[in-house]
C-alpha cells in the first residue's frame, strides 16, 4: 500500500468500518496511517520574535519622540537666547551701562537655560557625522558663558571710566562726582590712582578670555559651508576666531603695560622724554623723516609745556662717526657726497624702532642729551586725530589750526601750515662787511619752531576739554597708539618689554609662520607720501608636498600732479621682510636691486624705484618659503609706522581676503 505522507499504514482488525454497497453494507478493517520521523512545518513568526520587533519599534518611537522634544526645546531656548543677544547688542549701541547690565543678566539666564537643554543631546558626540557639530555647539556655548561673565566684569570695571568711553551713568567712587563733571586731567589722575584696583580684574578678564579662545579655537571652520542662505558662514567663524585670539592677546599684554604706566607717567619721580616728530608725509622706516624734537617732562601725569627745535640744528652739533647705509649714500647724496657717515636725522633706518633708537640715543648722548628716560616718536597723523576730536585751536603767534581740507594741497589745513612754515625755500644773503644775514627765507633759522607751540596748545586744549569731548579725545589717542602713529622707546628694560609686547614699540616680531613687512623709505621725494598709496597683493600657492610659493605684487600710485612744492618724483628704497631662509625666484619693476640678505631675523628683498606724479609703479617678488605647511597656513603682516592703512589682498586657492592694514594683522587659513 502506498503512503505519500511518509508514514506507515496500520490495520486495526478489532475495529471495522461499514461500507455501503447498493442496498446492503459490509464491514472492513479500519486502516490508520502512522506518522513517524516527520518534522513539523516551520512557522513564519514566533511569538517571541514578534515581541522583540515590537520592543525595537517602541524604542525607536520613544527615541524619535525624545529627540523631537529635545530639539524643539533647544530651538525654543535658542530663540530666546538669540532675542536676548539682540537686545544686548541694542543696549551696547545705546551706550547705557544700566541697559547693558540688564542685557548681560538676561542673556546669562537664557544661555544657562539653553545649555541645560543642550545637555540632553550630549550623547550624540559619539556619533560619526553628527558628533563633531554637537561638540562645536558645546564649545560655542561654553565660550559664550565665559564671554558673558567677562562682560559683567568689564562693565563693573569700566563704570568709573564711562565718560572716557562715551557711556552713560558712570560715577567715580573716588572723586565722588559724576564723571562728566571732571576735567581731562582729573580723569588721568583718577585712572592712574585706580590702576592697582584694575590689575586683579584684568587677571579675571584674562582668564575668561583664555577660556573663550580655547573653546572657539576647537571649532573647525572648514566643516561648515562657505555660504548658507546668502550668509557667509565659514569666513565669519574664522573672523570670530581671529578676533577672539587678538583680543585675548591684547588683554594679556595689557596687564604689564598697566603695571608700568605709573613709571611712564612719572608717578614715583619725574621723567624726561625726548619727543621726536616724524613727518609721515616724507616716509622713513620707523614712520617718517625725523624733522624736529622737543624735551618734555612728566611729573605725576602732568606734562610741562614743551619747546621744540629743528633736527638740523642738533645735527649741526654732531660729528658723524658711523658709516651710512649704501642706499642713503647713493640716493640722498647732498651731505653724503662730502662725508659718508650717518647724520642724526637719518638714523631711523632700521624698521625696528627700538634698534633705530639705540643708535640714535647713543649718538645724542655725546651731545649732552643722555639724561633722559626714553624717546617717544609721534607723526602728523596724531596731530590730525587730536584736532578732529578737539576742534580748531589757536596757537599764539602762529594763527589758527584745524583739520579742514585745504584745496591748495588737498590735505588738512594743519598739515598745509606745517609744511608751508618749514619748507619755504630761497637764497640766504650775508652782509659782506658785518657777516650778518640780511636776507633769508622765513623761518630758515628754525624751520620747526612752530611744532613746540602747536603741541603745547593741543595738550592744553586736550586737558581742558568738557565731558562731551572726552570720548572722542580718548578714541583719538587710542587709535593713534594702536595704528603706530605714536612709538615708545623706554630705557628701562622692564618697561620697554611691556611697551613692546603691547605693540607700542614698533618692534619687528618673531613669528613661527609666514611673515610679511613692506617698508618704504622716501630718499628725496619732497612730501609725495602725502598722496602716494600702495596696494599689496599676495598670491599664495601650496604644492601637494606642502611647499609654499608666493607672488607678492606691490602697486604704488600717485594720482596728483607735480606742484613743485609738496609733490614731486618719489625715489623709494623698498624692503620686503619675509621668513628667514626664503628663496627669491624672481623680481620685477625695480630700477636697482640688491641680493637678498638677512636682518632682524628675517630675509630681506630690497631695491630702488621712482614713482612719478600721476604715475603707477608695480614691483613684483616671487619667492619660496623655507618651510612646508600641511593642515594650516599662518601669516603675520606687520604695518609700517606712519602709513595710513594700505589695501591688502590675500589669495590662497578658493580663499580670498581683502582689508586695509591699519594695525598688525594675523591670518590663519585651514587647508
Amino acid at each position: 500500500m502506498q503512503n505519500d505522507g511518509g508514514g506507515l499504514p496500520k490495520i486495526n482488525l478489532d475495529e471495522k468500518l461499514p461500507i455501503q454497497t447498493g442496498e446492503s453494507s459490509i464491514l472492513v478493517p479500519k486502516i490508520e496511517v502512522l506518522q513517524e520521523n516527520v518534522s513539523p512545518q516551520p512557522q513564519v513568526k514566533s511569538g517571541k520574535t514578534k515581541k522583540v520587533w515590537l520592543m525595537v519599534l517602541i524604542f525607536f518611537s520613544v527615541f524619535l519622540i525624545y529627540n523631537l522634544v529635545v530639539c524643539f526645546l533647544i530651538y525654543q531656548k535658542g530663540v530666546k537666547l538669540a532675542t536676548s543677544l539682540n537686545q544686548l547688542s541694542v543696549a551696547a549701541q545705546s551706550k547705557d551701562l544700566a541697559k547693558i547690565k540688564v542685557g548681560l543678566d538676561q542673556t546669562n539666564i537664557n544661555l544657562g537655560n539653553f545649555r541645560t537643554a543642550y545637555k540632553f543631546i550630549f550623547w550624540a558626540k559619539i556619533l560619526p557625522f553628527v558628533g563633531p557639530y554637537v561638540k562645536d555647539g558645546d564649545h560655542a556655548a561654553t565660550a559664550a558663558k565665559a564671554g558673558i561673565e567677562a562682560g559683567q566684569i568689564v562693565v563693573t570695571t569700566i563704570e568709573p571710566y564711562s565718560d572716557l568711553l562715551g557711556l552713560q551713568g558712570g560715577v567715580s567712587p573716588i572723586l565722588g562726582a559724576k564723571t562728566g563733571e571732571q576735567t581731562t586731567q582729573d580723569r588721568i589722575d583718577f585712572i592712574i590712582k585706580t590702576i592697582p584696583d584694575l590689575l586683579p580684574k584684568i587677571d579675571s578678564i584674562s582668564a575668561k578670555a583664555k577660556t573663550i579662545n580655547d573653546e572657539i579655537s576647537q571649532i573647525v571652520p572648514n566643516r561648515y559651508p562657505e555660504v548658507y542662505k546668502g550668509k557667509k558662514i565659514r569666513s565669519q567663524i574664522k573672523t570670530i576666531q581671529g578676533l577672539v585670539e587678538e583680543v585675548s592677546g591684547f588683554i594679556v599684554n595689557g596687564k604689564p603695560m598697566l603695571e608700568n604706566a605709573p613709571y611712564i607717567l612719572g608717578m614715583d619721580s619725574p621723567r624726561t622724554y625726548m619727543i621726536l616728530f616724524q613727518n609721515d608725509k616724507e616716509i622713513r622706516p620707523t614712520g617718517g623723516f625725523m624733522t624736529a624734537y622737543a624735551m618734555m617732562k612728566v611729573d605725576k601725569a602732568k606734562f610741562e609745556p614743551v619747546s621744540s627745535n629743528d633736527i638740523y640744528n642738533l645735527d649741526a652739533q654732531y660729528k658723524p662717526s658711523i658709516r651710512a647705509p649704501e642706499p642713503i649714500i647713493k640716493y640722498i647724496k647732498g651731505p653724503y657726497i662730502l662725508s659718508q657717515n650717518l647724520r642724526l636725522r637719518d638714523m631711523n633706518w632700521s624698521p625696528d624702532f627700538g634698534v633705530s633708537m639705540q643708535t640714535f640715543s647713543s649718538a645724542i648722548s655725546k651731545l649732552g642729551l643722555g639724561n633722559i628716560d626714553g624717546i617717544i616718536a609721534v607723526d602728523t597723523q596724531l596731530l590730525t586725530n587730536l584736532l578732529d576730536a578737539i576742534g580748531p585751536i589757536g596757537v599764539p603767534g602762529f594763527g589758527n589750526f584745524s583739520t579742514k581740507i585745504d584745496p591748495e594741497c588737498s590735505c588738512p589745513q594743519v598739515i598745509h601750515e606745517l609744511e608751508s612754515f618749514a619748507d619755504i625755500e630761497g637764497p640766504i644773503i650775508w652782509d659782506p662787511l658785518t657777516g650778518k644775514i640780511i636776507l633769508r627765507p622765513p623761518n630758515s633759522d628754525n624751520r620747526k619752531r612752530i611744532i613746540g607751540p602747536l603741541m603745547n596748545s593741543i595738550l592744553a586744549n586736550a586737558f581742558g576739554q568738557p565731558k562731551e569731548k572726552l570720548p572722542a579725545l580718548f578714541e583719538a589717542g587710542f587709535k593713534s597708539l594702536i595704528e603706530k602713529h605714536v612709538l615708545f622707546y623706554i630705557f628701562d628694560p622692564k618697561v620697554e618689554t611691556a611697551v613692546s609686547d603691547f605693540g607700542l614699540g614698533g618692534t619687528i616680531r618673531n613669528y613661527d609662520g609666514d611673515y610679511l613687512h613692506v617698508n618704504d623709505a622716501n630718499l628725496g621725494g619732497r612730501k609725495s607720501n602725502l598722496y602716494a598709496t600702495e596696494d599689496v597683493n599676495q598670491d599664495i600657492k601650496i604644492g601637494s608636498d606642502g611647499t609654499v610659493t608666493k607672488t607678492l605684487t606691490i602697486t604704488y600710485k600717485n594720482p596728483m600732479k607735480q606742484d613743485g612744492w609738496l609733490n614731486s618724483v618719489l625715489p623709494t628704497w623698498v624692503r620686503v621682510y619675509v621668513p628667514q631662509g626664503s628663496t627669491l625666484i624672481t623680481s620685477e619693476g625695480l630700477d636697482a636691486k640688491t641680493d637678498p640678505y638677512d636682518d632682524l631675523g628675517k630675509t630681506v628683498f630690497a631695491g630702488f624705484f621712482q614713482l612719478r606724479p600721476e604715475g603707477v609703479s608695480k614691483i613684483t617678488f616671487e619667492y619660496k618659503l623655507p618651510f612646508k605647511v600641511s593642515k594650516n597656513y599662518k601669516l603675520l603682516i606687520q604695518k609700517q609706522p606712519g602709513t595710513d592703512g594700505f589695501l591688502y589682498l590675500i589669495k590662497l586657492g578658493k580663499h580670498s581676503e581683502e582689508f586695509y592694514l591699519k594695525t598688525d594683522k594675523e591670518l590663519k587659513i585651514g587647508l
